[in-house]
């Protein structure tokens, strides 16, 4: 026999043997166990190994669920779907499958398909809230994404990998080192996790320079990292004490998640010791302490609690020198799905995920407020783009900034989950404006524009060679703030004249309003304009009227006046004539004493209202100075046009003598060198 001969006779003989092997293995018990084990990436090929060897229809059916349940499992929602809707195909009976498969559809934005497949399900299952809970939730998902908080959401491309990166935690009070967990190549171990098909996870740490570039990731050194699983890290501000969960493996078993926790000699970490509350048969993850180091929150399937994993807390002993027993959150936090990943704020506030609260995916970020000891209210879903249709957890803070890091299986992602950055902009508002001459519509330089807030705030700047004025952030400083209503007012200084406005010109008391109380971008309100009356011979105001031949006011009247006694008010050194003025009809003295009688009656009134008589003349001028003559007052066709001609003649009009007008009764004001004074003697009186 040749040597090709025994190649292929050795070939035929191992493959006999093969198909014997394969014959006599049962696929589905591996199967079964493999999944029991949590060992869901081996147990996919098992189940479809299985598939082709199964028999019955029921059989199949249950395999291709099985597999579904694999993929959902290992967040593999793309083909969790494909497999939920082969297993609903093959008449698999549980709706199970339908609410699974509506969660798959959702994982991944498809909101729409997603809402019928709930709908689906709470046809078969009406006594289960999670349809209807899945209903709202695309609706609200749907809603929150057409409408985005300002958060700015951004790849940490630079330090993630094609493997899963996730959990990251300040590893210093600087803020310029992350630990985070990874499944990359180079973790310390290098084993195989069977449950997600990845490298068992290690602690990574990287480093930012001054030029805000991360370096990069390493793993940090034995004895946190170990051939076990370690991860889900968390930080005491002053990065002395490290707590984190590491998974034991032995013998191709593998422990529930425990919590450890090691301290800092120097630049190295301690030996870690496992935290004396936790227990071979419950699980231990995601821990988050307190910038103290005094209280621990972490998830757990402790018995007790509200659904599979629950958020617990528990606080440190110093006395004692252990961790207390675990104490549920309870109701208002947990619910009946899983709680996890929380994050103690450093103002009170809890972050955790969940897939319990609706949300627009898988897990959601939500915040709670704190409202006592141990006690927190009030869960908030965070909203787009925060959160997505996928997978969002394990967020963090920079200290009291809204800016800090999360980890999501979003779309944009490298790997299975990545770490992403998140700022919240400021929140920035402007107001533009110009000012011009109402009558020759020329820019005004140097007219004063004042800014007054609802929030008690108030400031002022100067119209520019243009006339415009901007009132918007400078620095540090910021003019226009949110959830906060304006007044903007201008005010003319004597100083401030024009070639054709040699007099000035008459401060007006209009003022035009701004808000920006719930208005949720950026915005900058424009054209805020003023135009400015110059002082001219004569100024007219709106008309004061009186009955035929009379000078005493009628109501109306008075609401004209106070038009001049708002601008009196406004412009407190103008001395003015106040002069009234009659038409042509009628004799010369009559329409004399009648124009004098006019202007005393406004004279009056202001006077009436706290104007002093020496800031005004009263004097009238009869017909004596008509706007438009007699003669052309004939030419005019109709008896319409004349008389409204005879009306412009008949006015109340003001002009400015002076600007120099100093009321006697002001209090003076103190000279700043008495003021400095007065202060110092106070403070001298405080400290006797």
């Amino acid at each position: 026999m040749n040597l090709t001969s025994k190649v292929i006779v050795t070939f035929v003989v191992t493959l006999i043997f093969s198909v014997n092997a394969m014959a006599q293995k049962n696929f589905a018990e591996e199967a079964d166990n493999a999944f029991k084990n949590k060992q869901y990436f081996n147990a996919i090929e098992l189940y479809k190994k299985a598939y082709t060897k199964a028999k019955k229809k029921e059989d199949k059916a249950f395999t291709i669920f099985k597999i579904a349940e694999c993929y959902r499992l290992t967040g593999d929602s793309k083909q969790a779907e494909a497999w939920y809707v082969k297993a609903i195909k093959a008449n698999y009976t549980d709706p199970k499958a339908k609410l699974y498969l509506a969660d798959a559809k959702k994982a991944q934005e498809k909101y729409n398909e997603a809402l019928v497949e709930y709908q689906n399900y709470q046809t078969d299952a009406p006594s289960d809230p999670k349809g209807e809970n899945g209903i709202k939730s695309c609706e609200l998902a749907t809603k929150w994404k057409e409408n985005p908080t300002r958060y700015k959401v951004e790849n940490m491309a630079l330090i993630n990998s094609k493997d899963p990166d996730f959990c990251p935690t300040y590893a210093d009070k600087k803020y310029n080192k992350l630990y985070f967990t990874s499944m990359r190549p180079g973790v310390t171990g290098g084993a195989f996790d069977g449950t997600l098909g990845e490298f068992y996870s290690d602690i990574f740490e990287t480093q930012q320079d001054k030029n805000g570039r991360w370096s990069t990731p390493t793993p940090i050194p034995p004895p946190v990292n170990s051939n076990d699983n370690e991860g889900l890290s968390t930080m005491t501000k002053k990065g002395d004490l490290l707590v984190f969960t590491r998974c034991l493996s032995e013998k191709g078993s593998t422990s529930l998640n425990q919590l450890y926790f090691c301290t800092k000699k120097g630049n190295t970490w301690s030996e870690p010791e496992r935290i004396n509350f936790c227990n071979d048969t419950n699980k231990f993850a995601s821990p988050s302490i307190s910038s103290g180091g005094t209280i621990l929150i972490f998830s757990s399937d402790l018995s007790g609690g509200q659904g599979e994993n629950d958020l617990w807390m528990s606080n440190y002993n110093k006395k004692e020198k252990k961790w207390e027993t675990p104490v549920n959150l309870g109701p208002n936090i947990n619910t009946p799905g899983n709680d996890l990943f929380p994050f103690q704020h450093e103002d009170g506030t809890l972050y955790f995920s969940s897939d319990g609260h609706l949300g627009m995916g898988g897990l959601d970020i939500f915040k709670a407020e704190k409202k006592g000891k141990g006690e927190w209210t009030n869960v908030t879903n965070l909203k787009y783009p925060l959160n997505s249709a996928g997978d969002d957890f394990g967020i963090i803070f920079e200290g009291a900034k809204e800016r800090g890091y999360l980890s999501s299986n979003r779309e944009g992602t490298k790997g299975a989950d990545d770490i992403w950055s998140f700022v919240l902009p400021p929140l920035l508002f402007s107001i533009t404006g110009t000012v011009t001459d109402c009558k020759f519509k020329d820019h005004i330089e140097g007219v004063i524009v004042k800014l007054v807030g609802s929030d008690g705030s108030s400031v002022q700047t100067k119209t520019d060679a243009e006339g415009k004025y901007k009132f918007a952030e400078n620095g540090a400083a910021r003019f226009v703030n949110p959830n906060t209503s304006y007044e903007v007012t201008t005010q003319v200084g004597n100083e401030i004249v024009t070639k054709k406005a040699p007099l000035g010109f008459v401060n007006s008391s209009s003022k035009s309003k701004v808000t920006t109380v719930g208005v949720e971008e950026a915005k900058t309100f424009k054209g805020i304009n003023f135009c400015l009356v110059p002082i001219e011979r004569e100024i007219r105001f709106p008309d004061v009227l009186y009955d035929l031949g009379q000078s005493t006011l009628r109501p109306e009247s008075k609401d004209s006046l106070d038009f001049l006694y708002n601008t009196l008010i406004d412009n407190p050194t103008f001395v003015i004539e106040l002069s009234a003025h009659t038409d042509s009809r009628g004799s010369d003295a009559d329409n004399l004493k009648l124009s004098d009688a006019r202007a005393k009656s406004c004279f009056d009134y202001l006077v009436s209202k706290g104007i002093p008589a020496e800031r005004m003349v009263p004097k009238g001028y009869g017909e004596k100075r008509l706007l438009v003559t007699d003669a052309e007052i004939n030419k005019l066709p109709t008896t319409e046009e004349k008389e409204a001609a005879h009306q412009k003649n008949r006015r109340t009009v003001f002009s400015v003598l002076r600007k120099d007008y100093v009321n006697p009764n002001a209090p003076k004001e103190v000279p700043k060198t008495q003021q400095k004074q007065k202060i110092e003697d106070e403070e001298e009186t405080e400290e006797e």
